[in-house]
């Protein structure tokens, strides 16, 4: 008898079910569970970052109002505006709190020294009005949008050039309200790319924690020429059949940490990139030194970590450990294509527990999508050094990996220990594998041939990763408190 098929939103609802019973297994983030009773006018409350702030702001003070209707546009950039006279050296930074209510707003920019920080009942909500989008120039590295030729719409939150900026809160949440945006997307009704729930561009030190990202347009948060980067405790949750939801993604940037995170989308749960085609190679920004733990994804259409496939900066040491996935299409996947140039080098993946998979292991150096037929033919990517240890998958339907390289360039070095799948039913094919080279001990069912030299030397049956320290380990919290100003103070700013 063939199975049902379930309806959209059950499917949906079902996988929700799974992905709480893996948030049991493996246990919230503590800080990301945590919510605290708004703070009363002149209380002080606390709050876990990187850098304090000496001075704080309520929305609610620049004329903000909370009723999901009423747009907060104005209020949200006054106030920004109000508190970047202390972004200066010595201004002590400034915090925007957006207290408990719906606040509806178009697209605003944030400053440097400043803390976006929402209260555990704050939805800041994207405004479905497109005309209130302005239209930016595209990436240099991307030489066009991503869905169109052209420009693209900005982000809802955004940024450039910018220097310790943090948005963080009691587990609040933005929503970006995206089915307005996917339904014209599907439909070709759109003229430029959509625009992304949270981009910062160009800028140093970002930390984003302890929020809640719902339905953006495409993408959620995207990184961009940036560096010192940590995404913490961050929810993130679409439809899985909404397009390009894509969770994380940090492109052209380098030490990025992103942990304790929780993915449920129509795209990769975290994609690694680095430019498209003869622009990326032309920028020449790598991605590199990027740490990916403790994450559990929901991606019925993509990958858990994916790398690629604009990549033509270069990728370079990317570490993947202790992390999730269910009902999902492939664990870590590389997409690339001859065009894209440069390298994907020294990826490692340990201590992987995944279940409904459709694939574990998925390599392409035949990814067709180009920005237009300027690329160069002659752009051969180089891949090599990719190890995977410890890796356990149940309830894998497809087929065990499809790794298939380039011809005359095989993706070199690839890594195999203490890997099992256990397949839903036999298959005549369980591997499908070309144009590879590496070496593997451990692994059920038994790899391909380009995979079956046993690995020999220091680390017996142990592939490699890094022991070293990256410097975006480095960076700590502290706890930091604020006050919000008392009545009269907000009477007098909401008056002027």
């Amino acid at each position: 008898m063939a199975p049902l098929q379930a309806s959209p939103l059950l499917h949906d609802q079902q996988i929700l079910c799974s992905l709480f019973v893996v948030f049991l297994v493996l246990g919230a983030p503590a800080a990301a569970a945590r919510r605290h009773a708004p703070a009363a006018a002149g209380e002080q409350s606390a709050y876990l970052a990187p850098a304090c702030r000496e001075h704080t702001a309520s929305l609610a003070e620049f004329g903000g109002v909370g009723d999901g209707t009423t747009s907060n546009t104005a209020a949200f950039r006054a106030a920004v505006e109000h508190l970047s006279q202390y972004s200066g050296d010595g201004g002590g930074g400034g915090m925007l709190y957006v207290p408990a209510g719906r606040w509806l707003t178009a697209p605003f920019n944030l400053t440097s020294h400043f803390t976006l920080f929402l209260h555990s009942d704050a939805v800041i909500l994207a405004s479905q009005n497109i005309s209130e989008w302005p239209v930016i120039a595209p990436l240099p590295s991307y030489g066009r949008g991503r869905d169109h030729a052209g420009g693209r719409y900005t982000s809802l939150i955004s940024g450039s050039n910018l220097t310790d900026v943090v948005i963080t809160g009691n587990n609040g949440t933005i929503d970006g309200q995206g089915a307005t945006w996917w339904s014209k997307y599907k439909s070709g009704k759109l003229k430029y790319t959509r625009g992304y729930l949270i981009e910062l561009m160009s800028s140093d030190t970002i930390f984003i924690s302890n929020v809640t990202l719902l339905n953006s347009p495409a993408w959620n948060i995207h990184p961009v020429y940036s560096k010192n980067i940590v995404i913490q405790g961050v929810t993130i949750l679409a439809p899985t059949r909404s397009p390009n939801t894509d969770g994380i993604n940090p492109d052209s940037c380098s030490q990025v940490r992103i942990e304790d995170c929780y993915v449920v989308s129509g795209d990769d749960c975290v994609a690694i990139k680095s430019g498209w085609d003869e622009y990326g190679i032309a920028a020449g920004i790598p991605t590199e030194h990027v740490i990916v733990r403790r994450l559990t994804c929901v991606s019925p259409t993509s990958a858990l970590v994916a790398i690629g496939s604009e990549m033509s900066g270069g990728v370079r040491d990317v570490r993947i450990e202790d992390v999730a996935a269910v009902d999902t299409e492939s664990a870590v996947r590389i997409k690339t294509a001859v065009g894209r140039g440069a390298y994907v080098k020294d990826i490692y993946a340990r201590r992987m527990t995944l279940t409904g998979m459709k694939r574990v292991f998925w390599m392409t150096g035949d990814y067709k999508s180009h920005p237009d037929d300027g690329y160069d033919k002659t752009a051969v990517p180089v891949v090599e050094g990719v190890s995977f240890q410890d890796v356990a998958a149940t309830g894998v339907w497809k087929e065990a990996a499809r790794m298939e390289g380039i011809s005359g360039a095989p993706f070199k070095g690839i890594c195999m220990a203490n890997v099992t799948m256990e397949m839903t039913k036999p298959r005549k094919v369980m591997w499908n594998c070309a144009d590879v080279e590496g070496v593997s001990t451990g692994v059920t069912p038994a790899p391909c041939g380009q995979l079956q030299q046993k690995q020999d030397g220091a680390g017996g049956s142990d592939c490699p990763f890094p022991t070293d320290k990256l410097a975006v380990d480095e960076v700590t919290v502290q706890q930091c408190t604020y006050s919000l100003p008392k009545a009269a103070t907000v009477a007098a700013r909401t008056t002027n």
